[in-house]
């Protein structure tokens, strides 16, 4: 299947591990012109290199803790270089913990980092979206959204809140040929899901890998997602392909979310 995604300029963010990395490259496979963005300018030009060479990919050094700044640097480069036709909103989520005992100053952070950040970079994109009648923003989110997963308080909080900011921006945009959607990881082989292994390991007394086989024995698919997996569907729903799609919530979890 042809993706029609050749010379299509695309911005990832935290797209120096994971999931965001997996889909910078999987969209510059498909013929992509990437910026990666983040906040560690050695991982971003360790990942610059291992894209395909034979496009002109850039990257972006910002930090997500500061909107109003991450916004002009993203501004600044569209002035200098070109605008983009898709947006990959990927943040890292939210420390641990039961919501109850949550600080104030987490629910901040993790608004600051995660809808905040999501809304000054739709806004600095989409103009140019619109003048290419073509535009797609991808929001890597969470299960959470359909089912709020024990010990992520904050996170399922503000997960939430940016699912229902994306699904009214989706009514919005739809009329400019701009579609907006959320993919939802399930257990994916990330970093992240080391760590929150490893906190089930310290609060239950198990091991690491009782811990891991524990959460797998709740998916169906009885493993963890591949992050190429992720970036998989994240680079369909970025194509043309995937035109009539719009405003949807899509896991990508194994079968774990027991709703539809």
């Amino acid at each position: 299947m042809n993706l029609e995604l050749n010379n299509k300029h695309v911005l990832v963010c935290g797209s120096t591990a994971g999931i965001g990395k997996a889909t910078a490259i999987a969209l510059a496979n498909e013929g992509a012109i990437i910026t990666l963005i983040a906040r560690n300018e050695e991982k971003l030009k360790t990942t610059l290199s291992e894209l395909p060479q034979q496009r002109d990919h850039n990257y972006i050094v910002a930090d997500f803790s500061n909107p109003i700044e991450l916004k002009e640097k993203v501004k600044v480069f569209i002035n200098e270089n070109h605008g983009f036709h898709i947006l990959i909103n990927n943040t890292g989520g939210p420390a641990g913990g039961p919501v109850f005992s949550a600080d104030i100053e987490e629910f901040e952070k993790a608004f600051t980092q995660h809808l905040k950040c999501n809304h000054v970079l739709a806004q600095t994109l989409v103009p140019f979206m619109k003048d290419e009648g073509f535009g797609r923003i991808i929001n890597v989110i969470s299960t959470s959204v359909k089912q709020p997963l024990d010990g992520l308080g904050v996170s399922n909080t503000i997960r939430g809140a940016v699912a229902n900011w994306s699904k009214t921006l989706a009514n919005e945009l739809g009329s400019f040929g701009i579609t907006v959607n959320n993919v939802l990881p399930g257990a994916t082989s990330t970093e992240r899901l080391s760590e929150i292994i490893k906190n089930k390991s310290n609060k239950t007394g198990k091991s690491i890998e009782e811990s891991a086989n524990a959460m797998k024995n709740t998916i169906p698919a009885k493993r963890f997602a591949k992050p190429e997996e992720l970036a998989d569907a994240i680079t369909f729903l970025a194509s043309k392909r995937a035109s009539y799609i719009n405003g949807i919530n899509l896991p990508v979890d194994g079968g774990r979310t027991k709703s539809l």
